[in-house]
């Protein structure tokens, strides 16, 4: 007799629809098994063949933390690119090297972290580098064109799954987890909610990450609009992932909540799926989440739909499927063809900033290449290991010839003495073993650099009579680091001795950083201060460690300088036909994760080299190689690049863009103002009120959004438009006017010609980039549809179409317009707000003075209080009190005064509010007030209150 074959659960049928499908898998599976698939490590279910699973896999410009893999340009590079079908490209090479990765290492996941989308609003951010522009189209342009090489292209089956970068409104490093980003409902809906928005829509996105800030008083991850907004916009269950640690920082750094049960409820509640928190440990979001359903603050259903939305990435990321799976099979990494991409991106993200005939070099010119960055190739904090490295100053050798290039660093070089009168020595390291990257890994599979700089094998630094020559490298903001003479940073291990053990500064702490702070007991003498443990450097018996908690306990060092940096670039730069000039910064230092930046100034070491090299040779081009940008002199300076740290090819471009052999074609992604006074505050993300990006910046900026000159020239003629129903089609021609081959970015803009409220100076509607042989022409077509042309109305909570002219801009910049005309579009005539029925929200104000947004309750609504309790001002435009009014009402916490009263109008009605229990603790409070008609009304408010809403009654 032979036993009967079980059959095959219906979570294995590929022949049934994916929900189907979920929901079968779902109920085999236990509330204990359910519950700990809430933290991103998801255990394996081994009694139904599930395996283990992780969100999480960080891919913002190639496969990072998980060893060697291709290395891509910098997100903000790849937003210069302008290139939406170059950056699909390198999104398919990212997913396949994804897959080839885990094919032999199942530590790398498939929910992949990227891309970041959060908009480049301010550019003292320190995560800057993560993003990819200022402008929301131009954001979910390259976003979506990432998210779809991640996915891939089959119907069913994706890639790999990308999660989106962090909602929302999220510019700022300094006290991240609880400053709150004051957003008002025009920004919210015309610029920060945007790029998420229209990458979402495009179809190839599998979730987002909520940011460690508060919006609107609110953590992002408690935050109501991922229901009310998010969730709208497709049909297809998205996957929310928390960022690490965000959940516990409700309760401990947040106190937004008593409890972590609590917490834990309100974000599932809220609409998080996946905690990452405790690293491996899932324990505490395990214990968590049944607290919470123990005390009723979460049901079963609430669970099962989070594990349901994991459920269904997992699914059609093939995991169910292996034999059906189209891409289980992918072996695809470190190719020709991903080596090539690598180049070529590296090429198309090149800015040329300015150029008076100095560049394309000749091939037989003597050049002198200084600088920081010149022999440099960094990394930052989402790079994979490097597999092939360029530096500018190698690819200038490979392109040029070693003989026609000569290379002076700039750094300065000193030897420390000690108050003993002995100088630091460097020992020489023997018998030192090597650590491979395989072997400094972490638990989760991460590299980490720290690991190597944490060497203890090295020996420790001594002192003698002759002690060792060391670069001083100053990177600004007093923050400096020091290099031995083999090439190796000076570096902190865990047991507090300096070594020269690291190949570069890096790792979430940064143990290769150093301030020099002046002695108080001695005229000539500094404290050398370890920045990434706050102590300062002592020396012992048995070696150089940093030790002293106060400086009283530490060395006395004196410099003792033996070669400027600045004689140096003087030296090779006189020498030359040309100087290039490497400038700008280490990813890893002034301006990162964790770190905003002070200024836009370049670090003043950099600037003296500038100086030195121009002083030298008038024939001097500045190269910068940052993250960001800078307000830079360069009135006298010939010519001018920027690119982003360009990856493992970055050398290799710069060389080809220099020479020639490839025209620059890069544009700014975002305003390089010329001044720090022309930035906001940090925190000030009301980028209409306060006039931020080129949409509505009103002073002279130091190079425009979209700027990026060319080895070419081109013309732009023939503008046409028309309108279709609800859209507006535009066509031009643009012509390579120059002599030979080169890259142009098209740019189309529109602007409201006299509009009733506050809109963009100009707006990017559409953009091309298109190669173009000498003489040859091509004719551009956009398709804009009228809702391009809409803003947030704030009196009747919806996008709006204006009524009146609108110019069509055409050209190579936001600044440079080429072609303009006008077009007239009907609209929707505005209407006064209908205040007799509807009131005011507080929230919904035309105007504001001194208030912010905060949160009218802990799950939803916005409530306007005064900024540090002092006096604000809310102005609300047309108000239409119909047949009249006698009575008006406000729904108030706190304690203060809210005055209201009519342009021109009566002496303001008063409504004086009582102490209430707390701010979420609201009563109505009433008073006599008379108005007919249209008027515009005026609220002030004094005092620690939150005002709600405002209703008018008789």
């Amino acid at each position: 007799m032979t036993a009967q074959t079980p059959p095959t659960p219906s979570f294995r049928d590929p022949r049934l629809p994916f929900a189907k499908r979920v929901d079968d898998l779902l109920a085999r599976l236990t509330l204990d098994e359910r519950i700990a698939f809430l933290h991103q490590f998801t255990p394996a279910v081994e009694r139904l063949g599930i395996a283990a699973f992780r969100t999480g896999q960080e891919a913002l410009h190639g496969v990072a933390w998980m060893g060697p893999a291709t290395v891509f340009p910098q997100a903000v590079g790849l937003g210069a690119t302008w290139n939406d079908d170059l950056v699909r490209r390198i999104g398919e090479a990212v997913s396949a090297e994804t897959r080839a990765m885990r094919a032999r290492d199942d530590r790398v996941g498939l929910n992949v972290w990227s891309p970041t989308v959060n908009l480049l609003r301010h550019p003292l951010w320190g995560r800057g580098e993560e993003g990819y522009s200022e402008d929301p189209r131009l954001t979910s342009a390259i976003a979506t064109a990432y998210t779809r090489g991640l996915r891939g292209d089959h119907p069913t089956y994706w890639r790999t799954a990308p999660v989106l970068k962090h909602w929302l409104a999220h510019n700022n490093e300094t006290n991240r987890d609880t400053t709150s980003s004051s957003v008002r409902p025009r920004v919210l809906h015309e610029y920060d909610l945007r790029a998420f928005r229209e990458t979402v829509e495009a179809g190839a996105v599998a979730g987002v990450m909520p940011a460690y800030n508060l919006v609107n008083g609110r953590p992002n991850h408690v935050s109501p609009y991922l229901r009310e907004h998010l969730r709208t916009w497709t049909d297809q269950e998205l996957l929310v992932c928390s960022d690490a640690g965000a959940p516990s920082n409700l309760v401990d750094s947040e106190h937004y909540f008593d409890t972590h049960e609590e917490a834990t409820a309100a974000a599932v509640l809220a609409g998080v799926d996946s905690f990452t928190d405790h690293g491996t440990d899932s324990s505490k979001i395990v214990e968590r989440v049944r607290g919470a359903l123990v005390q009723g603050l979460l049901s079963e259903a609430d669970i099962d739909e989070a594990v349901r939305r994991q459920l269904a990435i997992r699914f059609r990321l093939g995991e169910f499927d292996p034999r059906l799976d189209p891409y289980a099979g992918t072996l695809d990494f470190d190719t020709a063809a991903h080596r090539a991409l690598a180049r070529e991106s590296a090429e198309q993200a090149v800015v040329l900033l300015k150029n008076e005939g100095l560049l394309p070099l000749g091939p037989e010119v003597r050049i002198a290449a200084v600088g920081l960055l010149a022999d440099e190739c960094k990394l930052d904090w989402y790079s994979g290991t490097l597999l092939h490295r360029s530096t500018p100053l190698e690819g200038l050798y490979e392109r040029f010839g070693a003989d026609r290039v000569n290379f002076a660093e700039g750094v300065d070089r000193v030897r420390l003495r000690t108050s003993s009168g002995a100088f630091l020595r460097v020992p020489v390291a023997e018998n030192a073993a090597e650590v491979t990257a395989d072997e400094a890994r972490g638990a989760e599979g991460a590299l980490d650099p720290a690991l190597l700089a944490g060497r203890t094998d090295l020996p420790p630094l001594t002192t003698d009579a002759v002690g060792s020559e060391l670069a001083l490298i100053d990177w600004g903001e007093g923050v400096l680091t020091l290099r031995a003479p083999d090439g190796r940073y000076l570096s902190v291990a865990d047991d507090g001795y300096v070594r020269a053990s690291a190949d570069q500064p890096g790792g979430w702490v940064v143990q290769e950083t150093f301030r020099l702070e002046p002695s108080e007991s001695h005229d000539n003498g500094h404290l050398l201060k370890h920045t990434g443990t706050g102590r300062y450097v002592c020396v012992a018996a048995d070696g150089v460690k940093v030790a002293a908690q106060e400086p009283r306990d530490a060395e006395i060092f004196e410099l003792e300088s033996t070669e400027r940096g600045e004689d140096a670039v003087t030296r090779v730069a006189a020498a030359a036909d040309v100087v290039l000039v490497f400038a700008g910064n280490d990813p890893h230092i002034n301006g990162r994760e964790t770190e905003d930046r002070t200024t836009l100034r370049l670090p003043a070491h950099q600037e003296r080299l500038l100086r030195a090299a121009r002083a030298a040779n008038p024939a001097t081009a500045l190269v910068l190689v940052s993250a960001y940008p800078y307000a830079v002199d360069h009135a006298d300076l010939p010519a001018a690049l920027w690119t982003a740290h360009g990856g493992q090819a970055a050398g290799t471009a710069l060389a080809r863009v220099l020479s020639g052999d490839v025209s620059p074609a890069g544009r700014l992604p975002q305003t390089w103002y010329a001044d720090d006074a022309d930035l906001p505050g940090l925190l000030d993300y009301d980028v209409i009120g306060s006039r931020q990006t080129y949409l509505y910046f009103e002073g002279t900026p130091l190079f425009p959004f979209g700027h990026g000159l060319s080895y070419a020239s081109f013309a732009y003629e023939g503008l046409e438009h028309r309108t279709d129903e609800d859209t507006v089609r535009v066509s031009f021609t643009v012509t390579n006017t120059g002599s030979r081959a080169a890259d142009e970015v098209a740019q189309l803009y529109i602007r409201a010609v006299d509009p009733s409220v506050p809109r963009p100076r100009r707006e990017l509607a559409a953009h091309r980039r298109l190669r173009l042989a000498p003489g040859a022409s091509a004719e551009l077509a956009f398709a804009l549809p009228s809702a391009a042309f809409a803003f947030w109305d704030v009196a009747h909570g919806r996008r709006r179409v204006e009524p009146g002219s609108y110019e069509l801009l055409v050209g190579a910049s936001s600044e440079d317009i080429r072609l303009r005309t006008t077009i007239e579009l009907t609209g929707e005539a505005a209407a006064p707000r209908a205040v007799r029925a509807l009131g005011l929200k507080a929230a919904d104000f035309d105007d504001q003075r001194n208030t912010e947004i905060v949160d009218r309750t802990k799950v939803s609504g916005d409530a306007v209080t005064p900024l540090d309790g002092g006096t604000g001002e809310l102005v609300f435009r047309a108000c239409d009190f119909g047949a009249g009014v006698s009575g008006v009402s406000a729904d108030l916490a706190g304690e203060g005064v809210v005055e209201i009263s009519l342009a021109g109008g009566p002496p303001p009605a008063v409504l004086t509010l009582p102490p209430t229990k707390g701010p979420y603790d609201y009563t109505t409070v009433t008073a006599a007030f008379a108005a007919d008609g249209v008027h515009d009304v005026h609220l002030r408010l004094r005092g620690p209150l939150r005002l709600a809403q405002v209703g008018f009654s008789g």
